[in-house]
């Protein structure tokens, strides 16, 4: 489904990401890991157009999307969600979901088919539907379930789920990671996966790539990144042998 080559992203003299190559097939759950500021979100940048690449190819469903601008590239089919959620707090829930509907969509659906497809994702995130409904109700959790909704309401093809754990509880965060499943499931969305709470990712993931100092180090099954000496070594370091045991519980 995407095809990434050669990626390179360069601010003045820094190089946030270089040379980075990688495949995500349909259907699958794509981990993308590593220390802080070694690439992951830039990388999620540029393919979903908030960035051109300073050199690389970005292909989706086989067209070269490098470069485009990010509403063209929601309008084929992908989608992102953000570390930090920054909705329309003046608009109830409802309406910032069917906001995303109407703009997100290629085909500029009528309003009252964006609000039915907001009501379908609402549902599908376990958020009210009321149009009375406010955003100033929700918790860390209920605004990272809204900026997921919002994601959805584009109807991806493929999702770029960035964080999606952050400031949850141990309890919000296995039920987050659940909801990311279920909606490859039910929905065949493809998805890659930004996150720094490894023992959760590591159990929903079907593969990862790891980035350090924007390079790829690493590329594998869970199992094989866990007990990959040079991850362990840049990024899991004292908690490698709590994702391992993650890892091998999941393969019981």
């Amino acid at each position: 489904m995407l095809s990434v080559s050669d990626l390179t992203k360069v601010f003045g003299g820094f190089t946030a990401v270089s040379n980075i190559a990688f495949e995500v097939k349909e259907g699958e759950i794509l981990g993308l890991i590593g220390p802080n500021g070694s690439g992951k979100s830039t990388t999620f940048n540029l393919i979903s157009g908030a960035l051109a690449p300073t050199r690389g190819s970005i292909r989706f469903g086989g067209e070269d999307i490098a470069g485009l601008p990010a509403n063209r590239i929601a309008h084929r089919g992908i989608a992102r969600t953000f570390q930090i959620p920054r909705p329309f707090r003046r608009l109830s829930i409802l309406d910032n979901v069917a906001l995303a509907a109407f703009y997100g969509h290629a085909e500029h659906p009528a309003r009252e088919k964006a609000y039915a497809y907001a009501r379908e994702v609402l549902k599908l995130v376990n958020l009210p539907s009321d149009p009375a409904a406010r955003v100033d109700g929700l918790g860390a959790a209920g605004l990272k379930k809204l900026e997921l909704a919002r994601a959805l309401a584009t109807g991806p093809k493929l999702l770029l789920a960035d964080e999606s754990l952050g400031g949850l509880d141990e309890s919000e965060m296995n039920q987050a990671a659940d909801m990311l499943a279920a909606i490859r499931k039910e929905r065949g969305i493809t998805i890659i996966w930004v996150e720094h709470i490894m023992g959760v990712l590591m159990r929903v993931v079907d593969r990862c790539i790891v980035l350090d100092y924007g390079e790829v180090i690493a590329e594998g099954r869970p199992d094989e990144v866990a007990h990959d000496p040079k991850v362990i070594e840049v990024y899991l370091g004292t908690d490698a042998a709590d994702v391992q045991k993650t890892v091998a519980d999941r393969a019981t």
